[in-house]
């Protein structure tokens, strides 16, 4: 695996043990349940983002190649662009789906 997934993966981890909650006699509230809420909606977004923006750096490379060849392909490069930058939009729609129950 490459370092950054593993850093990644460590980082996650780590992030998931940080946030289990401790257990206390006098305390009523699950305090566990708005922090793992949190952690949900911040991995819908981050992984969207992060799986955007690699997608986006292929697509972007590949329609700037077409383009250079054949400069009339300019409008279909752009709705290809535009398919890879959706799936940045869904993770903010899930984090909010998230984040509003």
């Amino acid at each position: 695996m490459k370092p950054i997934v593993l850093a990644l993966l460590a980082a996650t981890l780590a992030t998931t043990a940080g946030m289990a909650g401790t257990a206390y006699a006098q305390d009523g509230s699950a305090a566990g349940s708005d922090s793992m809420k949190i952690l949900g909606a911040g991995l819908a977004f981050g992984l969207a983002a992060f799986g955007a923006g690699i997608g986006l750096g292929q697509v972007g490379a590949a329609g700037l190649a077409v383009i250079s060849e054949n400069p009339a392909l300019q409008s279909k490069v752009f709705i290809f662009v535009g398919m890879v930058e959706s799936i940045a939009i869904y993770g903010i729609v899930m984090m909010f789906i998230i984040l509003g129950q």
